[in-house]
């Protein structure tokens, strides 16, 4: 936060401090961590946390808190999030292109639009390759190499965490 406007935060810094929380989660024995600021409330819950016979929208909806379902366009186009596993070492000779931050991955400019990538296609550097939601904001993914997109590893509405790898390529 900034020292001269302490009530202000920028997006950037609410994904950092998301992200230090979440990771204190991830070490600790906790099954839940709740924390409260001013008017803002946080909950973050292990997945084992949930049980096992919640309905995957409502967990969507516990992911991308009380408004509207960060999910939406991806349900509208037929597929169902699910949350992306922690970075996959990259087979030999391919490089990873990850996630920047934590959000809802997609892999079209919008519902029923073309992918941006298809494994076996090119994929420039500075390209888009993808979109990740983060408090209601889009922010564009770019590949950071030049290449052969060899594995989509994230799917369409996945829950990806920062330094997850979305794709492989073997550069050119």
């Amino acid at each position: 936060m900034s020292a001269d406007r302490p009530e202000e935060v920028t997006v950037a810094e609410l994904i950092a401090l998301v992200d230090r929380l979440e990771g204190l989660l991830e070490r600790s024995a906790l099954s839940e961590l709740e924390v409260e600021v001013g008017g803002t409330a946080l909950t973050l819950r292990k997945p084992s946390a949930l049980g096992p016979a919640l309905d995957p929208a409502l967990l969507a909806g516990l992911a991308a808190g009380a408004g509207a379902s960060a999910v939406a366009p991806a349900r509208a186009a037929g597929h169902a999030p699910a949350a992306a596993s922690a970075p996959a070492p990259a087979a030999t000779g391919l490089h990873a292109v990850v996630a920047p931050l934590t959000g809802i991955y997609y892999a079209s400019p919008s519902p029923g639009a073309a992918p941006y990538l298809k494994e076996g296609g090119h994929v420039s550097a500075g390209q888009v390759i993808g979109l990740i939601e983060a408090m209601k904001l889009f922010n564009e993914i770019k590949s950071d190499v030049t290449g052969t997109v060899k594995r989509l590893a994230v799917e369409n509405g996945a829950l990806v965490k920062a330094k997850t790898t979305l794709i492989e390529v073997e550069p050119a």
